[in-house]
């Protein structure tokens, strides 16, 4: 079974930065795509970032283009999510994910950790 643990949330002042980790296990980690979602008190979870297994081939939405980065070591089995110029708006609740399938641009993440949380004041 596919195991996956955040870490790095905490409480941040607006315009300071985060480094959100993810470790996987169960299974070999190199050929999955690997994402990172976030849901704030009584909105929708979101996608914010996708990271594929082929290299160059990421996603981010909209609203956090420009200030976060998501990155991969194969080697350690870890997802990162670094989060700069920070704002109240991005506070939420982090969850790592991963697909059941190899593609490298899933449509559907399976697997999900607990989250970890963000709070950013202003």
């Amino acid at each position: 079974q596919v195991q996956l643990v955040e870490s790095g949330g905490g409480l941040v002042q607006a315009g300071g930065s985060l480094r959100l980790s993810c470790i996987a296990s169960g299974r070999t980690f190199g050929h999955y795509a690997m994402g990172w979602f976030r849901q704030a008190p009584g909105k929708e979870r979101e996608l914010v970032s996708r990271i594929s297994w082929v290299p160059g081939i990421t996603y981010y939405a909209d609203s956090v283009k420009g200030r976060f980065t998501i990155s991969r070591d194969n080697a350690k089995n870890t997802v990162y999510l670094q989060m700069n110029s920070l704002k109240p708006e991005d506070t939420a609740v982090y969850y790592c994910a991963a697909p059941e399938s190899r593609t490298p641009v899933p449509s559907n993440f399976d697997y999900w950790g607990h989250g970890t949380q963000v709070t950013v004041s202003s």
